[in-house]
């Protein structure tokens, strides 16, 4: 059984920047993407940032603010959020594409606000 382990999350306000951590039971390079996405209040679960073997693709409210970036060696992925605004409020989760299916972590509470 994988399992992915979010953390990093918390309260921050407007413009400031938060680093969410996803820890994998095993080895990263054995997924073919891994991601993250976030879910707002009322709202369905939306790509924010996938990182694969042809590099990184971005949801576009999070381009030029989010990085995402990955340690094979701890086998950890990594999203860095600058700039943060009240609308990235959300519980974001890390996802790990395999052959045959996408793991998902529990997620992890990212509330801006002032």
């Amino acid at each position: 059984q994988v399992q992915l382990v979010e953390s990093g999350g918390g309260l921050v306000q407007p413009g400031g920047s938060l680093r969410l951590s996803c820890a994998a039971s095993r080895s990263i390079t054995s997924f073919f993407a891994m991601g993250w996405y976030r879910q707002a209040p009322g709202k369905q679960r939306e790509l924010v940032a996938v990182i694969h073997i042809g590099g990184t693709n971005y949801a576009d409210s999070v381009k030029g603010r989010f990085i995402i970036s990955r340690d094979n060696d701890k086998n950890t992925v990594f999203l860095q959020m600058n700039s943060l605004k009240p609308e990235d409020t959300a519980v974001y989760f890390c996802s790990g594409s395999g052959t045959s299916r996408t793991y998902w972590g529990q997620g992890t509470q990212v509330t801006v606000s002032s």
